[in-house]
């Protein structure tokens, strides 16, 4: 059984460090919001593993239902419209 705990262990960490890699790396605020998410899910998935069931559901409603919500609208709000080209743009 140790086996597969320590091979979801692995996983789930190789998970979490690139994802976390994508939130700072991508360019597109949308797509790092969204690794964001998966980063966040994957914390809760190690406090799972490590018993800590309630701190887990803490994790997941707060920071992944809250605080990504949060970023989620603000992404959304503050994106700007895609602008022609100055060649197509007739006066």
């Amino acid at each position: 059984m140790a086996l597969y705990e320590t091979a979801a262990f692995g996983l789930f960490a190789l998970v979490t460090l690139g994802s976390s890699l994508g939130v700072v790396l991508l360019r597109d605020m949308w797509h790092s919001a969204l690794m964001l998410g998966v980063a966040l899910l994957s914390v809760a998935i190690h406090y799972v593993m490590l018993r800590a069931e309630f701190v887990a559901a803490m994790q997941v409603l707060v920071y992944v239902g809250g605080v990504l919500i949060l970023i989620t609208f603000a992404v959304m709000l503050t994106r700007r419209e895609e602008t022609a080209e100055p060649s197509e743009v007739t006066t």
